[in-house]
């Protein structure tokens, strides 16, 4: 009796691995014919092309900063800071209409103790930022890197870095994306070739951001990127294209 139960659950279980075998196997033919059908509709391939570029453009924000017991004096100080500023930069090339000046803020620091206010005012802290424009980016670039010549003479200015741009960026995207089409269609051809079909027509494209970096930067964004930090730059641009296919 023994016998016959064992019998009768070994046959149950090659009936109940003969029916998951079968299931799968058609559950894999469906995908199977699924990829076939969407591999035979069509191909999206990404292209991308890059090209180096020299910054023409360069804007240069400082900011001087003093703090006085008055007002009146916290402004003079940021005064004779902002002419050494001026003094220093003309004498080291920049024509005076590249320079720009924005208005005197003061704010007061109050006093506090244990975290709240004593209604008492400690100081004043006074400061205006200068602004250089100039298409002359090398030597911007040098007296950024010399300002520390200024500071040792105790002129309290905040640098904020030169940005370098490129002012034809927008000039350049049409063969950017002429160029990013191509390598597409290669990469397309390539694919096909591989797998014994032919590229058709373009069913769609989407053009992606442009990534302004530095040389050999991997650096991007999803909405585009720019880098501003350097004179030397790459741009680069893809395309996402979905071709036809024989």
């Amino acid at each position: 009796m023994n016998l016959n139960i064992e019998r009768n659950r070994l046959i149950a279980l090659i009936a109940a691995a003969a029916i998951l075998a079968a299931a799968i196997g058609a559950g894999l033919a469906k995908v199977g014919s699924g990829f076939a059908t969407r591999a035979g509709d069509g191909i999206s391939v990404t292209g991308s092309s890059k090209v180096s570029a020299t910054s023409d453009k360069v804007v240069w924000t400082l900011s001087s900063q003093e703090s006085a017991q008055t007002q009146s004096a916290s402004v003079k100080k940021v005064e004779a800071g902002i002419i050494a500023l001026q003094d220093y930069l003309i004498k080291g090339g920049v024509p005076a209409d590249a320079i720009s000046l924005g208005a005197v803020s003061t704010y007061p620091n109050n006093e506090y103790v244990n975290g709240n206010p004593t209604g008492r005012v400690i100081s004043y802290q006074g400061s205006r930022t200068l602004t250089v424009r100039s298409a002359d980016v090398e030597l911007v670039k040098k007296l950024s890197d010399g300002i520390g010549s200024l500071l040792q003479t105790g002129v309290n200015v905040s640098n904020y870095g030169p940005s370098f741009y490129v002012s034809n960026l927008a000039e350049l995207r049409p063969d950017l994306l002429a160029q990013a089409m191509k390598d597409a269609k290669l990469r397309a051809e390539a694919i096909m070739a591989a797998t014994g079909g032919k590229v058709g027509s373009v069913i769609a494209v989407k053009s992606g951001p442009t990534q302004v970096t530095s040389p050999d930067s991997t650096d991007t964004a999803a909405g585009g990127y720019y880098d501003t930090s350097t004179i030397e730059k790459t741009i680069s641009i893809t395309v996402t294209v979905a071709f036809k296919t024989k």
